[in-house]
């Protein structure tokens, strides 16, 4: 008799860990009741509004959209792993310095988004941020907050990079 379970492996933050999941388990929920990381919020769970959102070898995904057995060998990044309270990552600094949090529901999500993209493009256009973070939406600051803390993070992320610090 088979019970349905796979165990997989995940370097969640650059940590192996081991999983026992079942089949129709996703990633999310992986995240949030079995890793007790809580960043990455169930909003729609249709991959709709970009809550969820991880990044996956290096790309964003909706975490709701992608069952666990997917990710199995594979890099996850949270929120969880980017900064510190006394160190935050520049992204996350520059949220708050340009007032792109109101509620904080979708700003994980918008902040691991806004990290894929500088972590393949660290100097996006203003339309190439519209573009990536057109999958997470926001129901409290608008937009031009969040656009314009990515644009202070891509300067601060290439002055860092500029000095060696990156």
């Amino acid at each position: 008799m088979t019970t349905g379970l796979t165990q997989i492996t995940i370097k969640l933050n650059g940590q192996p860990r081991q999983f026992t999941v079942s089949g129709e388990e996703t990633l999310l929920h992986v995240l949030r009741e079995r890793a007790g990381l809580t960043g990455a919020k169930k909003g729609c769970d249709l991959g709709e509004c970009g809550a969820c959102t991880v990044i996956l070898d290096g790309r964003a995904v909706n975490s709701c959209c992608v069952f666990a057995v997917q990710a199995d060998g594979r890099s996850v990044e949270t929120i969880e792993g980017l900064g510190s309270p006394e160190h935050p990552h520049p992204l996350q600094q520059a949220f708050i310095d340009a007032g792109a949090i109101q509620c904080g529901f979708c700003t994980p999500g918008m902040i691991m988004a806004a990290k894929a993209l500088l972590d393949c493009n660290p100097r996006p256009s203003r339309e190439e941020v519209r573009q990536a973070m057109s999958g997470n939406l926001c129901r409290c600051t608008g937009y031009a907050k969040i656009e314009k803390a990515i644009m202070m993070a891509a300067d601060v992320i290439v002055k860092y990079a500029e000095r060696g610090e990156g």
